[in-house]
């Protein structure tokens, strides 16, 4: 028998559950259900991870895009010069001569007098100059670079003086023209060696490197791949500091050129602005300094006699040999490069390609070497390409850089060939890591990853970061667009004959695909850049919100920090100056008519625009201010002046809409319809509402650019701010 307190346990305990004071007995769990949960969730999970994933690659593919349609549009300005150069009678020859003396060094002719940029007058420095900042001394020590250092990573500090900036450059220059064309470099001294890929101007990760590597010397030294300026806010920093290092640490810093070591590049990504911002009174002759440095610059580096490190790649026609015997100091651009010495017959074109594959070419997986068309110079070369040119060379792998890379860094070619790219946060904040390889005496690679500026990514979840890389990708996007609004109307157009304002998804697509071509996959991006509330069916679009959307204040400004190729021409008095003598055929210091008439077929081919022959030979007539018959170089220069004002003038302006349907424009009037199209108040409210509906649409996606787009002064840079991690080599 039970205790006697057992009934009376168990009658407290029921008083106490029906009280709801204890709870009941569990339910069973039924398993069935449970699985069916955890595989819903996992459903979504991983949907969303698609999504985000998705929307990553599409993004990605928005940049690099965008990135090499700009590049194969600058690479047009060379094929325009070349053109004239081999068309147009005794422009070659002439063209010669003047490349000719350009060949000279003119470091020696650069004197020591700048102008003060300073707005500070209470000190000088020892040269008389009011200047507040650091002094810099020859030869350079340790301790210079550390001040600069310290003066480059300030938000607020007094710019270094022209004076020393002059100095820095024009001392790098003399040193590298002693330099042969092709570093040397070993790792018999130091056991190690570190290799940098692109830092475009990404001052914050330079110093990162600096901070995870030290700083280089004799026993720590690194090879920088070129592409050091353009893109990024701090590239006269980068390029200074790179210079300094070299100066002070000799066989501590090896310098090869990549393709943004150009002027021509400069003038169209942003180099060149930032110079003439920075030192307003002597941009004009440190550029001049920054392309003796250019032209100087040695053209790749080999390790050990193992490792090739060049800033783009081969072809099947690279030949070391030839390389490392060419004249590279005349090459002050390569993508307006001089003419043979011997002849009128053009550039020498052999040693010319030698150069371009080596700082143009892209690795490709399939077998072959082709014409890269995404960049429009240099080429794809794929795994046979590499293995030959390793075994003629008798290398073990080629190391390159020249493309921007999710993880900082991607092999190749059965790890024969290596990219390495250095420039975190490259796109938007979020969109890649940098990372730098290190070389041990067996010449075996391990990475180190980092992103700068972590504190601003840290807290942001995946998503987040999407994001704001996504609205990066499309407000860049929505300037080239705006740049080709015109090309895009007039593609909306031929689908809309009956101009309702609506077109099917895929007649959009074409649209965009064929006013750009860009090769992006437009349907993902329509709801992106043609947003709509419109309750139609799922199949049109209202393109009128793509146009709308162009025209917003995001867009706009976007649109103004782009520079065109022809904006780069405007901006770069030497080439303007070339292509005048150039098409003055007679050297009569005067452009004919005529003359101007032989140049119209090359001007419409390699540099493409909405202006027939007949509009190109106005604009000569116009060029012609003294209405004398001739055009001078004056005259030229002023023309293109004049058109870059205007451009200036009008890039705040939006451009008249198409007009919705012929309906609203009968509407306007005695409120007669006509033409069998339904009007009067009823279309008009359907008209108004729609409207309504568009621009409450386009609001909303600009708002959301604007509220993902990272805002915010730069902050001082420090250099422990990142997250960095070493991965060894995973064979």
């Amino acid at each position: 028998m039970g205790s006697p307190n057992s009934g009376l346990l168990t009658k407290l305990k029921n008083n106490f559950i029906s009280m709801g004071c204890l709870p009941s007995k569990p339910k069973p769990v039924d398993p069935i259900q449970t699985m069916k949960a955890a595989l819903l969730i996992q459903r979504w999970y991983r949907r969303h991870n698609a999504r985000m994933e998705i929307k990553r690659r599409y993004t990605w593919s928005i940049f690099t895009n965008l990135e090499y349609a700009g590049e194969q549009d600058q690479v047009e300005l060379y094929n325009f010069f070349n053109a004239l150069l081999t068309h147009i009678p005794n422009a070659a020859a002439d063209k010669n001569r003047s490349y000719a003396s350009s060949t000279v060094s003119s470091l020696d002719q650069y004197d020591s007098k700048y102008s003060d940029e300073s707005d500070y007058h209470e000190e000088y420095d020892n040269s008389g100059y009011r200047y507040k900042g650091p002094q810099i001394n020859f030869p350079l020590t340790r301790k210079d670079i550390d001040v600069l250092i310290d003066l480059f990573r300030k938000k607020k500090s007094n710019r270094l003086h022209a004076r020393y900036v002059g100095a820095i450059l024009k001392e790098a220059a003399l040193k590298l023209r002693t330099l042969p064309n092709l570093n040397t470099a070993s790792t018999a001294i130091s056991k190690q060696i570190t290799i940098c890929g692109d830092l475009h101007g990404k001052l914050d990760d330079l110093l990162v490197v600096f901070y995870k590597n030290g700083l280089p010397s004799s026993e720590n030294p690194y090879v920088f791949n070129g592409d050091f300026v353009d893109r990024g806010k701090k590239g006269l920093e980068v390029f200074l500091l790179l210079l300094a290092c070299f100066l002070a640490f000799p066989n501590g810093v090896f310098l090869n050129r990549g393709n943004h070591e150009d002027s021509v590049m400069n003038a169209r990504y942003g180099f060149i602005r930032e110079v003439q911002q920075k030192y307003r009174r002597n941009s004009t002759k440190l550029l001049r300094l920054i392309d003796e440095v250019y032209r100087w610059l040695p053209l790749g580096t080999v390790i050990n006699s193992r490792v090739l490190v060049v800033h783009g790649g081969i072809s099947d026609t690279t030949n070391l040999d030839l390389i490392k015997s060419l004249d590279r100091g005349k090459y002050v651009s390569i993508l307006r490069p001089p003419v043979e010495q011997t002849g009128g017959e053009g550039i020498d074109k052999v040693e010319w390609k030698q150069l371009f594959d080596i700082m143009w070419s892209d690795p490709q997986h399939n077998d072959g070497c082709l014409p890269n068309s995404l960049r429009g110079a240099g080429t794809y070369f794929g795994p046979d390409v590499t293995r030959n040119f390793l075994e003629q060379h008798k290398l073990e792998y080629l190391v390159r850089s020249h493309e921007c890379k999710v993880d900082g860094y991607e092999y190749l070619h059965d790890e024969k060939v290596i990219t390495i790219f250095s420039a975190s946060n490259y796109y938007a904040i979020g969109s890649n890591r940098g990372a730098y390889m290190k070389l041990n005496p067996h010449l075996e690679p391990h990475f180190v990853q980092y992103i700068s500026a972590a504190s601003k990514t840290r807290q942001l979840t995946f998503r987040q970061r999407v994001g704001i890389v996504e609205s990066s990708a499309i407000r860049e996007l929505g300037a080239r667009l705006r740049a080709r609004r015109n090309d895009l109307e007039e593609e909306f157009r031929k689908n809309d004959p009956k101009n309702t304002g609506y077109i099917t998804i895929s007649h959009w697509c074409d649209a965009m695909e064929k006013a750009t071509n860009l090769g992006l996959p437009w349907r993902l991006l329509r709801p992106r850049l043609a947003p709509s509330l419109d309750e139609r069916s799922s199949n049109e679009v209202n393109y009128l919100t793509t146009l709308d959307l162009l025209d917003t204040d995001t867009i706009i400004e976007a649109q103004a920090q782009e520079t065109s190729v022809a904006d780069s021409l405007y901006k770069n008095v030497s080439s303007l100056e070339a292509i005048f003598h150039i098409l003055d055929s007679d050297q009569s210091g005067y452009i004919s008519l005529s003359e101007f008439s032989d140049a119209c077929d090359l001007l419409e081919q390699h540099l493409p625009g909405t202006n027939t022959r007949e509009q190109l030979l106005d604009m000569c007539r116009m060029m012609d201010l003294n209405k004398d018959g001739l055009v001078d170089l004056n005259e030229f220069l002023e023309a293109f002046r004049l058109c870059e004002q205007a451009k200036n003038d009008q890039v705040a302006g939006r451009p008249p809409r198409i007009n919705k349907s012929p309906s609203t424009e009968t509407v306007s009037g005695n409120g007669d319809g006509g033409g069998g199209v339904g009007a009067g108040s009823g279309a008009e409210g359907e008209d108004k509402k729609s409207e309504r509906r568009c621009s409450t649409s386009v609001a909303e996606a600009e708002a959301e650019l604007k509220k993902l787009l990272p805002t915010g002064e730069d902050d001082d840079i420090d250099p422990k701010d990142c997250e960095a991690n070493t991965l060894k080599r995973n064979k």
